[in-house]
């Protein structure tokens, strides 16, 4: 939806292994920012915007990062994004660069300790328990709103948190606002920014040796339960971490493993923020690629790529 919007300094980035990487690309350049206010003797932006302005130089945009789920990003690389989220709370506000974290877990392995005390500032809709509200707000409450909006806000300096109504928007209302946007300027993304988190991304996948991101067991081998995964998510016609969880009763790492291979089997769609993932095929062409894959006739396989000759059969 939002890809094209003059304002973007890259695409959306929807790979959670990128995401790092865009934020490891966000602390380099908040770093280089404040190399370039000590050459010329600024504590922040603002000072040297306005330096920039009397000498008719083009002024240093302010840039805001928006993280839709960051469970994704938690599961991806623990470490790196703690420490990245870390490093930009601390530091980025003098520097033009802001911070919005979202996610529909608000778990402490999620949230951490670390990443809470850097973002003081925060925002809590409705949860299902005491834990989770405690875990964002640092009280209970949230478990008692009544959703739709209803919010409790915890901004610095406030002694406790403030309920407010946020406002509704549909789909189609952001849509609309988004296309008009685009119709006022085309977007020029930045091929050095793009190409800095391609490297960072790659980077971080050599380091973690590819095992975790690769949706393998420490072993190299594929999850037993990819089989059962995928029946899971054909029978729903979506998926989602979650759905498996749920179904199959696993842990969300091993979960979120499995949706990265049936992302690479091309059996689902891509991360699409928190909506759940599409599947790309039909029972009917599942029980076809499932048959083959077990060793079926030359009939059954013509059968099959008569049916949809783009389908990819799982390995």
């Amino acid at each position: 939806v939002y890809n094209g919007i003059p304002h973007l300094i890259v695409p959306v980035v929807s790979d959670p292994r990128k995401a790092s990487g865009a934020l490891a690309w966000a602390v380099t350049e908040m770093l280089s920012r404040y190399k370039t206010f000590s050459d010329n003797n600024v504590r922040d932006i603002s000072g040297y915007n306005s330096i920039c302005e009397s000498i008719g130089q083009k002024k240093m945009p302010q840039i805001v990062i928006f993280i839709d789920e960051l469970s994704d990003l938690m599961m991806a690389a623990p470490h790196e994004v703690e420490d990245s989220i870390c490093r930009l709370a601390q530091m980025a506000r003098a520097a033009g660069m802001h911070l919005v974290i979202a996610t529909q877990r608000p778990s402490v392995d999620v949230i951490t300790g670390l990443i809470k005390a850097n973002i003081p500032s925060r925002i809590s809709l409705k949860v299902s328990s005491q834990i989770d509200s405690r875990t964002i707000i640092d009280t209970a409450g949230a478990e008692k709103l009544l959703g739709n909006g209803d919010l409790l806000f915890y901004p610095v300096g406030i002694a406790k948190p403030q309920r407010i109504q946020g406002c509704f928007l549909s789909d189609k209302e952001v849509e609309n606002v988004v296309d008009f946007i685009k119709k006022q300027e085309k977007s020029s993304y930045d091929d050095e920014v793009m190409n800095e988190i391609e490297r960072q991304a790659a980077m971080e996948k050599k380091k973690n040796g590819g095992s975790v991101s690769d949706g393998e067991d420490s072993d190299g081998e594929t999850d037993e339960m990819v089989p059962k995964a995928i029946e899971v998510v054909v029978d729903a016609q979506m998926a989602s971490t979650t759905l498996l969880q749920r179904k199959l009763k696993l842990g969300y790492a091993r979960a979120a493993r499995i949706i990265d291979t049936l992302e690479e089997r091309n059996i689902i769609g891509p991360y699409e923020g928190s909506k759940p993932r599409k599947v790309l095929v039909t029972k009917q062409q599942w029980y076809e690629m499932n048959a083959l894959a077990q060793g079926g006739t030359s009939k059954d396989y013509t059968a099959s790529d008569e049916k949809n000759e783009d389908a990819e059969i799982p390995e």
